[in-house]
């Protein structure tokens, strides 16, 4: 099969098609003809060296597919050959063939092509275990998302909308505020022309807000903390800014807070499964009534990956860069 190599300088431009052979499922995985490929910066993490896959993955990058189910492993049951299926995997997406464990397949939602569908996994995957399992996101609450337009950030609207959640997020221009309003965020604040703690202290009348995602870490820790309530809980999934800074823990005793943070690429096979399982019930409904939506900026050919990298490390992207892997 065809898949995308890094090489050793481990930068765009060493990124380039190979060719191996294709994986064989083992108990209790399908093997995925994979049309497409999300794109996320786990991925360019890896490529530079600075995020291993765990023992037993594939050292291929991509960590989010769509396409057809073409075998099945021993014990599975749940899938057939052929079935549509968009699936969080543990590495080896960018390639034509690739393996996962068969819990940790959804159906593409109806109305959604495969490329949206491959959009899918890992954010929700990870939105959903970080807002709703650990920062336990409920109605009528405020959610402050850093990076909200991103594709976690955009999920992230999406999933506050879902719940019933107030959400103000944080972008770096007019145009991407702009958009996040328009996706369905209550208010988006350029963090370019501000500062943005004084203008979510604004957008809540002084109050702040229970939830915090935090994409950005660095400075960012201290002023998440600040603009907590009683009782909030700040979540950190990745460290744009570095993870180490100086700290003051007065106000989590004060205001009772919870910090907590998590990373999705470990976990165990029983723990995604079972995040799956409440993506099933709870999410993937709404998004086959249309109620909840993804947005693709750009799909490249599968030969251009590396001009996709290139894409997703400007950060003028909004929403999801996905993987053409067959026509």
């Amino acid at each position: 099969m065809k898949y995308v190599s890094y090489g050793s300088a481990g930068t765009p431009e060493s990124m380039a098609l190979g060719e191996c052979e294709a994986p064989v499922p083992g108990p209790g995985d399908i093997l995925i003809e994979v049309h497409y490929a999300g794109v996320n910066r786990p991925d360019v993490a890896q490529r530079a060296g600075k995020y291993p896959p765990p023992p037993g993955a594939s050292p291929i990058l991509g960590l989010e597919v769509a396409g057809r189910v073409a075998a099945l492993g021993a014990g599975v049951g749940e899938w057939r050959v052929d079935d549509r299926v968009t699936a969080l995997v543990p590495g080896g997406g960018y390639a034509e063939y690739c393996v996962t464990p068969a819990a940790h397949a959804l159906p593409v939602p109806e109305g959604m092509s495969l490329a949206e569908a491959a959009s899918l996994p890992e954010t929700w995957f990870t939105v959903w275990a970080n807002l709703i399992d650990i920062g336990r996101l409920k109605a009528g609450e405020r959610l402050l998302v850093h990076g909200g337009s991103s594709g976690i950030g955009l999920t992230a609207i999406g999933l506050a909308n879902h719940v019933g959640a107030e959400v103000i997020v944080t972008v770096g221009s007019e145009e991407k505020a702009e958009f996040c309003r328009a996706f369905g965020a209550d208010t988006a604040i350029n963090y370019r022309s501000g500062d943005f703690v004084e203008a979510v202290k604004a957008a809540t009348g002084g109050e702040g807000v229970d939830v915090v995602l935090d994409m950005v870490g660095g400075s960012y820790l201290q002023k998440n903390v600040g603009l907590l309530r009683r009782d909030g809980r700040l979540v950190m999934i990745a460290f744009l800014a570095g993870s180490k800074t100086e700290f003051d823990f007065l106000p989590v005793m004060t205001k009772r807070l919870t910090l907590a943070g998590s990373t999705m690429r470990p976990r165990t096979v029983a723990e995604k499964a079972a995040i799956r399982d409440a993506l099933r019930a709870e999410i993937w409904p709404a998004l086959a009534a249309g109620k909840l939506q993804t947005h693709l900026f750009a799909a490249y050919p599968i030969g251009q990956a590396g001009e996709a990298h290139r894409l997703m490390e400007s950060s003028r992207h909004i929403g999801k860069i996905v993987l053409q892997v067959r026509a």
